[in-house]
């Protein structure tokens, strides 16, 4: 160890851990521990069940930093977020307790990036590749938003409905990356989401995949949040 604490990047629907790959060239120059693990994305429970397994390879504090549904997996870790120091939202999921995706969603139009979903056979729910370029990654050059969506990871549907319990971000600090120009999350959601958590908030002109058309802005609110608790034990960490 270092003194600094370790980093865990955790991805959305439609991504996978590569999506990261500008913040985690920029935190590991910066002398962090990053590691980016792929979710499975088959159930809530299967994914909070992954970054518990992440963090118990940890050798210290951590840092964990959700994209989208990877904010509701990390909210998901409840009251009990063993190493965790922080959260970071990049234009993420921060529901309160007893809510769920579906509620959420539907108390709008849906977003253009969300329109056209479909599911297979086995209910999983995939992006088509024209959404994903135009809307999911509009501020992503062309043709890194298509090798993007080749590698896109389906969600199981039964997600969207699943309640949240206690969320995490009510014991642990959080800062949160608002997205402005998002199309699948609004960003008034997002002002939402940061506000009641009281997250330390940036914003950024960026679509829904910040951490790939902005990259050095998101590395540099996650190090803000790891430079705000570096030495600060994890049984201390807690608001």
């Amino acid at each position: 160890m270092n003194g600094r604490p370790n980093i865990v990047l955790v991805h959305g629907a439609w991504a996978d851990g590569s999506c990261w790959s500008g913040v985690i060239e920029r935190l590991q120059a910066a002398g962090y521990q990053v590691t980016a693990p792929q979710f499975p994305l088959t159930s809530i429970a299967d994914d909070v069940a992954r970054l518990r397994q992440v963090l118990t390879l940890q050798d210290g504090p951590t840092i964990v930093a959700g994209h989208s549904y990877g904010g509701h997996i990390m909210t998901a870790l409840g009251t009990d977020a063993p190493n965790v120091a922080g959260l970071v939202y990049i234009a993420a999921f921060g529901l309160d307790q007893g809510e769920s995706l579906a509620a959420l969603l539907s108390q709008g139009p849906t977003p253009p990036a969300l329109e056209h979903l479909f599911t297979d056979q086995q209910g999983f729910m995939w992006q088509p590749q024209d959404e994903y370029v135009q809307h999911f990654a509009a501020d992503v050059d062309p043709a890194r938003a298509k090798a993007m969506h080749a590698a896109q990871q389906p969600i199981a549907s039964p997600i969207f409905s699943a309640a949240m319990g206690v969320p995490a971000w009510k014991s642990l600090p959080s800062w949160y990356l608002i997205a402005t120009q998002d199309q699948a999350i609004p960003p008034d959601a997002q002002r939402m989401f940061a506000s009641r958590m009281g997250a330390t908030t940036t914003e950024v002109p960026a679509s829904h995949v910040p951490m790939v058309s902005h990259p050095e802005e998101a590395a540099q609110l996650i190090k803000t949040a790891a430079e705000a608790r570096t030495a600060v034990p994890a049984s201390q960490a807690r608001k």
